[in-house]
């Protein structure tokens, strides 16, 4: 397939209701991009979406000659929407990158999600869910106490950890004062967390782990990803929680993560490209959270993956452009007997160990 025939579409919100400067960053992180693809030799055109109305802002595009890459968390003002953005491009007819609705909806319910997980025989920490007027049964500590319905850590605190009975009782007061009764309470697992990327249709690759380093967290409440470390860099918890490349990791560890998270990555039904976050305790890796669509600004988890494993950014958006692209009406018939996905290059080794200067891969700009 020659990309180049095809205009990608680069669409991305940027909510009004956000500040200046987060306005300013999302327009920044857009243009990077923008410039990496067309180096990369693609006809790029960015559309911003400020409004809820994505198809009048597409009605003069042709989607016979057109690939969106779908960088739209939400539709602006309306919480939990990134489900409906992909639901509006196929509406159009549009060929997008990234998971459908149906898996974009499934990541967000945390529950739902997790039930598929032990479905399958996918490991994932205990949770129950708290629900109206029942007692509840938990006696696992230490525990996290977190809203089942949202995403990029809104919510999360260093005291969302919870240590005794009396402390899960309070927080889950006030926590469902705050969400209403989309409350879960969550085992916490000790242990090394990894952000692995995976991309890929059929053949599913995955890209080098990036570790999530507590090191420098003595207190075992600092010891997750908090709404602090990815969003607020004049806070403590956000110079505490760094993110790296481990120089190396053992071939039980790197198998262990590649089977786990590709099974993760099926289970939920993601397309083209995922994260998972994961926690690696006593042999075993448990899934944390699955996001499809993640973050793919030039300092994401996943470009710094890409990165490590010899794309540059441009190649790395690339990518994503070509695996939706084998999803093109005009591909239909000289690709009907071969691979849906492309046949990704081997990734190089990783040898040296990246010292990363953000927080770990944030979901960036979610209020």
């Amino acid at each position: 397939m020659n990309l180049s025939e095809y205009t990608v579409i680069l669409l991305h919100d940027v909510n009004p209701a956000w500040t200046v400067a987060e306005r300013i960053e999302a327009c920044r992180d857009a243009a990077c991009l923008q410039s990496a693809l067309m180096d990369n030799g693609h006809p790029v055109v960015s559309v911003q979406v400020s409004d809820a109305d994505i198809s009048t802002l597409l009605e003069q595009f042709d989607p016979c000659r057109h690939i969106v890459l779908n960088w739209c968390e939400e539709l602006p003002g309306k919480a939990h929407s990134e489900g409906t953005v992909a639901r509006i491009l196929d509406s159009l007819g549009f060929i997008y990158t990234g998971s459908c609705p149906d898996a974009l909806a499934l990541s967000e319910d945390k529950c739902i999600f997790k039930k598929r997980l032990t479905r399958q025989d996918i490991p994932t920490p205990r949770w129950v869910r708290v629900e109206d007027g029942r007692q509840i049964s938990w006696d696992t500590y230490p525990a996290i106490v977190k809203a089942a319905w949202e995403h990029g850590s809104a919510g999360l605190s260093i005291d969302s950890v919870v240590l005794s009975p009396s402390e899960l009782d309070r927080k889950i007061t006030r926590m469902r004062a705050r969400v209403g009764s989309s409350v879960m309470i969550e085992e916490f697992i000790e242990g090394r967390e990894f952000h692995v990327t995976l991309w890929g249709n059929g053949h599913v690759k995955m890209l080098p782990p990036v570790e999530i380093d507590f090191s420098t967290c003595s207190n075992i409440r600092d010891r997750l990803c908090t709404y602090d470390s990815k969003f607020r860099p004049r806070s403590a918890h956000y110079r505490q929680v760094r993110r790296r490349i481990p120089r190396m990791l053992s071939a039980r560890i790197n198998r262990q993560l590649a089977r786990v998270c590709k099974s993760a990555y099926r289970a939920i039904g993601c397309r083209d490209y995922a994260r998972i976050d994961v926690r690696w305790r006593g042999g075993v890796c448990y899934v944390l959270d699955v996001n499809p669509n993640p973050d793919i600004a030039s300092d994401s988890s996943m470009a710094c993956a890409a990165a490590q494993a010899g794309f540059s950014y441009g190649e790395m958006g690339s990518r994503l452009v070509a695996l939706a692209g084998q999803r093109h009406p005009s591909l239909a018939d000289r690709r009907r007997h071969e691979n849906k996905c492309p046949r990704l290059a081997e990734m190089s080794p990783v040898a040296n160990e990246l010292q990363l200067n953000r927080s770990h891969s944030k979901t960036r700009r979610r209020p």
